[in-house]
Parts: C-alpha cells; sequence; structure tokens
C-alpha cells in the first residue's frame, strides 16, 4: 500500500480539481490574492504564519511546502521553533480559556437536561 502522506501524492491535485473546478477556481483565487496581491505582510511573514498554521491543523504537505518557501526566503529554525512555541502557548491557553465552559456546564448540571430537545437529535456534531 502507498504512503497516504507522500509528497507525490499532490501531484494529484489536478485530478481533485475535475470534481468541482468552479469552486477550485475560486479557491486558488483566494490563495493568490492573500499570498501574491495583498501586500500588507512581507512574503516571509505570511510564511512563517502558513507553517504555524500547518501545525496547528495538522497537514504534513503544508509543513513541508511552507517550511521550505520559508527557509527559501531567508528563514531560519530558529525563527520557526519560536512561531511554534507561540502557536503552542497560544493553543494551550485557549484551551484553557474554554475550560470556563466546562465549569459553567459542571456548574449548570442536570438541571437543563429535561429542558434539551428530543432524544434522536445528537447533543454535539464534534
Amino acid at each position: 500500500m502507498k504512503s497516504y502522506l507522500s509528497p507525490t501524492n499532490l501531484q494529484r491535485i489536478p485530478e481533485l480539481i475535475k470534481f468541482s473546478p468552479e469552486a477550485a477556481a475560486s479557491y486558488f483565487h483566494f490563495e493568490h490574492q492573500v499570498y501574491q496581491t495583498a501586500n500588507t505582510l512581507p512574503q516571509k511573514t505570511k510564511e512563517l504564519i502558513a507553517v504555524t498554521v500547518a501545525h496547528v491543523t495538522g497537514c504534513p504537505y503544508c509543513i513541508d511546502v511552507h517550511v521550505k518557501k520559508y527557509k527559501a526566503l531567508g528563514g531560519t529554525m530558529e525563527e520557526i521553533m519560536e512561531a511554534l512555541l507561540v502557536a503552542a502557548s497560544t493553543r494551550a491557553g485557549a484551551i484553557l480559556s474554554h475550560g470556563v465552559n466546562a465549569l459553567i456546564s459542571y456548574e449548570e448540571g442536570e438541571e437543563n437536561k429535561s429542558q434539551k430537545g428530543s432524544n434522536d437529535v445528537p447533543e454535539c456534531f464534534c
């Protein structure tokens, strides 16, 4: 069996695009606008952001592509590591901040359970 995450898999994107060419064209237009047309942020900064987001989303293809682009723009591994630590800290902080929702839910207890809808409807979609 072939690897799910082989970089050569990306060569099949044109095949995939054929299934929804208009939506794909919209995506590629958006990507072009973000990376090429919008110019408030330097390209190097955009690539560093892309590297960190790729790590947060866990996309190995994006990690590979954007790390290489960032390096080509003069980015260092030390900068990447610091950005990754910022992302990790921010993600951890978001988890802690969302913890107040657990606190509120816990304090509400079972009192609101009878007010929920039918048992046939999922209570959570995650």
